[in-house]
């Protein structure tokens, strides 16, 4: 066979792997895309001059893929780029030492970890789009939640009002009846209960006044968990807070604040066993202060995930949570145009990520 037809029959089968792999990539999902990678790299290895002697390798983060052992006496390698940024390789390994590779045949790894690499925007594209319509639909019931709970908290504030007041003077005519008096202690006390929740309801509505002004939070952050460290030797919890700087100023209300801190730590305590540890951890960019509450405990469900913020759902048993205490920090920190975002930890427990800009 002479050079020349040696040469095309080469280019032909390089050509059918371009379009075998063109075909492969069109419909890929992530679902599919390890089952799809063993069948580029099947494509690929009949493209080469010596197929029997070829071995192929694919790296991409989550995925590892080879079409067989290989004693990898030559290689050729190319980079698999997702956003300009080198994230894995393909590897062509030739097992006989007296063996070579075409120049042509760098070129047909190129275009192929180009390919792959398209592929892999395309997909994290998708899964990007996919979480941030989530975002927005969770932000949408949220904003419902908290126009429909406005609503409930000033309508019940009035009757309540009424009712801790009569009560208030039926107390000192109910001194010679016992009993009575006990009753009416019980109805002020319910009461009392009751007004807490509907403030509880008014900080997740955002109904609740402001003093806002311009603060060094770290003092605040500091003083909070010092009044907590009862409740962390109590529960035999660990705890370790970490903020490198000693100035983080933000313009917030610094009583919200504390509220915010006070919650996501107690919420965290509850979570975690003995002798685990929580961190609280602040620090700062330029246009944002992010507070970050860490625990390891058991996280969160897919349910709960979505559900987090929204008020009187808690995943704590009957009478140890009203289930506004998460609702309520979601209030403060969005009357503060931030973010909270809930999110499990990679080896175990769940991390709150506060962000709060600076003006």
């Amino acid at each position: 066979m002479n050079t020349t037809e040696t040469a095309l029959k080469e280019r032909i089968k390089e050509l059918t792997c371009l379009y075998e792999v063109s075909s492969i990539l069109m419909n890929v999902t992530h679902e599919k895309l390890y089952d799809e990678l063993k069948a580029i790299g099947a494509s690929l290895k009949k493209a080469f001059q010596f197929p029997s002697e070829t071995q192929i390798e694919i790296f991409i983060p989550g995925h590892s893929v080879s079409t067989g052992k290989s004693s990898a006496v030559g290689i050729l390698s190319s980079a698999i780029i997702l956003f300009n940024k080198n994230v894995g390789h393909i590897e062509a390994q030739l097992n006989q030492e007296k063996l070579g590779f075409l120049a042509e045949e760098q070129q047909l790894l190129d275009n192929i970890a180009l390919k792959i690499g398209d592929l892999l925007e395309r997909i994290e594209i998708v899964k990007n789009e996919s979480v941030l319509r989530m975002q927005m639909e969770r932000a949408d019931r949220l904003n419902i939640l908290g126009e429909l709970t406005a609503g409930i908290a000033h309508e019940l504030n009035t009757p309540l009002a009424n009712i801790l007041g009569y009560a208030e003077l039926l107390r000192p005519k109910m001194q010679v009846d016992q009993e009575a008096e006990a009753d009416v202690e019980k109805i002020i006390s319910s009461a009392i209960y009751s007004r807490e929740v509907v403030k509880k309801l008014m900080f997740f509505a955002c109904e609740m006044p402001q003093e806002m002004k311009k603060v060094n939070i770290v003092p605040s952050i500091k003083g909070a968990v010092d009044l907590l460290d009862a409740t962390f030797r109590k529960s035999e919890v660990r705890y370790i807070v970490k903020i490198e700087e000693e100035q983080l100023w933000l313009r917030a209300d610094i009583i919200q604040l504390t509220q915010i801190i006070f919650n996501l730590v107690i919420n965290a305590i509850y979570f975690s066993p003995k002798n685990a540890l929580v961190t609280i951890e602040a620090f700062q960019n330029e246009y944002s202060v992010i507070l970050k509450i860490t625990d390891e405990g058991s996280g969160l469900s897919e349910v709960a995930l979505e559900k987090v913020f929204q008020p009187f759902f808690t995943t704590k048993p009957v009478g140890q949570g009203s289930g506004l205490g998460l609702s309520v920090v979601h209030g403060i920190v969005a009357s503060h145009k931030g973010t909270i975002i809930a999110a499990n930890n990679e080896d175990r427990g769940a991390t709150f990520t506060v962000t709060l800009p600076k003006s």
